[in-house]
């Protein structure tokens, strides 16, 4: 019986995902770039995705294009845990790939923040399975982390390592278009959607000692929040508008 062609493209494809060529949550290349590789039209090549999107194989996002369909990395706000924590729980593996470390002079936000004028900033991927899925950079006080290196924080949070009673932390999350040195880390277009996520962790004094920002690609992330019942109010908690 002869195959349509593009049955053919969407068990070739399907082929590569089984294999693991194509993980988990990967972008898939663009329907330009499988429209050369297999010498098909564009109109092909999205009769093939479609097929393998119908059997739950891959699926599709504005500002990403294609990519193998996963399940969503959640995380559980309401609580100071790392996202390491909550992936093993899930079964997941997750990885630190540092990509800067040094001890530098604090300026803008961060000096305002950690009320100092040096700092430690590590900036790290993380990686789910083998797969990136979050950018984040971290600044501490220079005389907080004057003890630590480099495989410190490759193998352990900051929690763990800083050695001081944490009270917990306020977290800010909004969106935003991903930067092209995150975006080559990330393996995600320029420009495509991420939620950035601002976190100030303070002492059981109430004094700042950590300040995080967190690079995740919309199509892979979730937040998740716990509300319990309470008293009617004119303005949920926890919201405000941006200016």
């Amino acid at each position: 019986m002869r195959t349509i062609r593009y049955q053919e493209i969407a068990n070739a494809i399907r082929e590569r995902v089984q294999q693991g060529s194509y993980a988990a949550g990967r972008l898939l290349p663009s329907e330009a770039e499988l429209s050369g590789e297999f010498d098909a039209s564009r109109v092909t090549i999205r009769r093939a995705l479609e097929t393998l999107r119908d059997d739950g194989l891959v699926d599709a996002r504005q500002g990403f294009g294609w990519f193998v369909a996963a399940e969503p990395l959640r995380q559980t706000l309401g609580q100071l845990v790392t996202i390491e924590g909550q992936m093993a729980e899930s079964g997941v593996e997750a990885q630190r790939k540092i990509i800067e470390f040094a001890f530098i002079s604090a300026s803008g936000r961060v000096k305002a923040v950690l009320k100092t004028d040096h700092v430690l900033q590590v900036k790290r991927l993380n990686l789910a399975d083998g797969e990136p899925f979050a950018v984040v950079t971290v600044w501490c006080p220079a005389e907080l982390g004057q003890h630590l290196s480099r495989r410190d924080v490759e193998r352990a949070p900051f929690y763990e390592l800083l050695g001081v009673a944490l009270r917990g932390a306020t977290q800010t999350i909004g969106a935003d278009s991903v930067s092209a040195a995150d975006a080559a880390l990330l393996g995600v277009p320029v420009g495509s959607p991420v939620l950035c996520c601002e976190r100030l962790t303070t002492d059981v004094e109430g004094r700042p000692v950590l300040l995080s920002q967190h690079v995740f690609p919309a199509h892979r992330t979730e937040f998740v929040v716990e509300l319990p019942n309470a008293a009617p109010s004119v303005a949920p908690s926890g919201l405000r508008l941006v200016e």
